[in-house]
């Protein structure tokens, strides 16, 4: 998942940036409230993380402006300020969840996960797709009972398609959730990373369920795209033309 880190403490920053890299996470920081509505309006990200103290407008800005602007993206606070007046102002306008400095780290990343999996429409962390069984917590995937081995990518791409189940994803999708706009690769890795994984369902009897959508991207179903069934002319039809 992408995470966009607003914190103007630098320290601070690269703290929680790395427990999140460290979790598997993709992880942008802008330091200013206005950097960070700019950022939202040209990305797209699954969760911002603010603080409410920054160097130019408040996070209270933030979350008000970019729901003014239709950006409906989950925001978590992450703030120093404790009071209770602070979270209700937070949630008021607009805030997914509020967490005070200084912050317990198994905490902080079960509490992203929740706000996830909740946007997303899932309340358990275990989602299941056809025969599969994703652990979003645990970053694991199991079909009927047996742990499917993938790569740090593989699994990235899957659990992007499965929180995303219905919606067609471009290349450029995946590659701005995989490398967050940070030395990306050429287009055609995403076509490579698909066929691995895809090989790795097939063993597993889910190999339909990624389906490609020609000239737009991928998409995952839980039942395989219908095909069209092909007109076939009856002999009786050719005998008499």
């Amino acid at each position: 998942m992408r995470i966009l880190l607003v914190e103007s403490d630098m320290t601070a920053a690269a703290t929680t940036g790395q427990i999140m890299r460290a979790a598997t996470f993709t992880v942008d920081h802008v330091a200013t409230g206005e950097e960070a509505i700019e950022m939202l309006r040209h990305y797209d990200y699954d969760l911002v993380i603010s603080e409410l103290i920054l160097s130019d407008i408040e996070g209270y800005d933030v979350i008000r402006r970019t729901r003014a602007a239709k950006i409906n993206v989950p925001v978590l606070i992450l703030s120093s300020l404790t009071r209770p007046q602070a979270k209700v102002r937070a949630f008021s306008v607009g805030a997914d969840d509020y967490m005070s400095k200084p912050y317990d780290t198994a905490e902080l990343i079960a509490r992203i996960n929740a706000v996830l999996r909740r946007t997303r429409g899932y309340s358990e962390p275990r989602l299941k797709i056809g025969n599969l069984e994703l652990d979003l917590d645990g970053k694991e995937v199991t079909a009927e009972g047996n742990s499917l081995r993938l790569t740090g990518k593989e699994y990235a791409i899957l659990e992007l398609l499965v929180l995303r189940k219905g919606m067609v994803l471009t290349k450029d999708a995946f590659l701005n959730h995989l490398y967050g706009g940070i030395d990306e690769p050429e287009m055609k890795i995403i076509d490579v990373f698909i066929c691995k994984l895809r090989r790795k369902l097939q063993a597993v009897g889910a190999g339909h369920l990624i389906t490609t959508v020609w000239g737009r991207g991928y998409i995952l179903r839980d039942e395989p795209a219908s095909q069209p069934r092909e007109t076939v002319t009856p002999l009786r039809e050719i005998a008499a033309a």
